[in-house]
């Protein structure tokens, strides 16, 4: 190919990189859409905001996006994401490819533990969620990779009188194979330390030990004895699975 083509060819790809950078978000995203929608868009298509987004009837909050152009190249589609609803934020770099594969690093976020914003957490519980997770991977809906630490604060069980359960982090170090964390208590009325593991079936394996602590609530030391019989140092063992 002759070098005018090639460059008519640059300038062409130039030209049209510019355009599509300067596009007006408003452009693409859409504002009235029964499955996901904003109330309002501004900025580009590479560097924008979503006030307001709700995706079916789950109101997301308000989102900005910074597009990484150079990672089309590659056929996958690159961002940094911050997303603020209410008392909740989050921000991470996230990347989807071919094959439904979604990958997020240098996940933050802070939120309360609210069943409108978390669908699994039973609606008598209450409490805080911290996220510092450098890498979570995700294909066909089920967490392949994690990497990072998980912190829940201040949980309290309000199905009767409020009762104060503590707080727990579980670690996970990342590697091959179904993520399995390390689960331990901060503090509070229970001393716990255990495992927790995410199958490839979309579900999760906690098991460990748990014992009350001096002065922890009758009622919580009453559930805590359904567990089955303490072992010398007053700990019993428990077993938990399920789905998400």
């Amino acid at each position: 190919m002759k070098r005018p083509i090639w460059i008519a060819l640059l300038a062409a790809a130039a030209f049209l990189g510019i355009l599509v950078a300067r596009m007006p978000a408003s452009w693409v995203v859409p504002t009235h859409n029964a499955r996901g929608a904003c109330s309002s868009v501004e900025g580009s298509l590479w560097s924008g905001t979503c006030s307001g987004l709700n995706i079916g009837r789950t109101a997301v909050g308000d989102v900005t996006w910074e597009l990484h152009p150079l990672r089309l190249l590659l056929g996958k589609l690159a961002a940094h994401l911050s997303v603020v609803h209410g008392a909740a934020d989050a921000n991470a770099d996230i990347e989807v490819g071919f094959g439904g594969r979604f990958t997020a690093h240098n996940l933050l976020a802070d939120l309360p533990l609210d069943p409108k914003l978390i669908p699994s957490v039973p609606p008598q519980l209450s409490g805080r969620a911290h996220l510092d997770l450098a890498l979570v991977q995700i294909q066909h809906e089920v967490i392949t990779q994690l990497q990072g630490r998980i912190e829940a604060h201040d949980l309290e069980d309000r199905s009767g009188m409020a009762t104060p359960l503590g707080s727990y982090v579980v670690t996970f170090p990342g590697g091959s194979g179904e993520p399995l964390g390390k689960l331990r208590d901060l503090d509070g009325p229970v001393a716990l330390e255990g495992t927790l593991r995410l199958t490839r079936q979309g579900g999760f394996e906690l098991e460990g030990l748990i014992a009350p602590r001096p002065g922890a609530p009758p009622e919580l030391v009453n559930n805590i004895r359904f567990f089955g019989s303490p072992d010398a140092s007053g700990r019993r063992p428990f077993s938990i699975s399920g789905t998400f």
